[in-house]
């Protein structure tokens, strides 16, 4: 993976939606839109409706709906699990 892309895993308790390389992942925070990036600090953070949208290294976008979840960010990775 290079240092312009990240890994990410977005789950359910019953099955896996995505994993693989992206440049940026937009989410819905509870407290607002938020953007990780490759190199994004660490964090965990609820995420409230709306849409995740992904972008692959191939420049394809990506979306998922969410209603509820939680959002891990550390070592270049991030998990999303609804």
């Amino acid at each position: 993976m290079s240092n312009k892309t990240f890994h990410l895993t977005i789950a359910r308790v019953d099955q896996p939606l995505f994993a693989g390389a992206v440049v940026s992942a937009i989410v819905p925070g509870v407290a607002g839109e938020m953007t990780i990036l490759p190199g994004h600090t660490a964090l965990i953070s609820p995420l409230g409706p709306g849409k995740v949208r992904l972008t692959t290294a191939a420049g394809d976008t990506q979306d998922y709906d969410v209603a509820t979840g939680t959002l891990e960010v550390s070592d270049n990775s991030a998990t999303i699990l609804l």
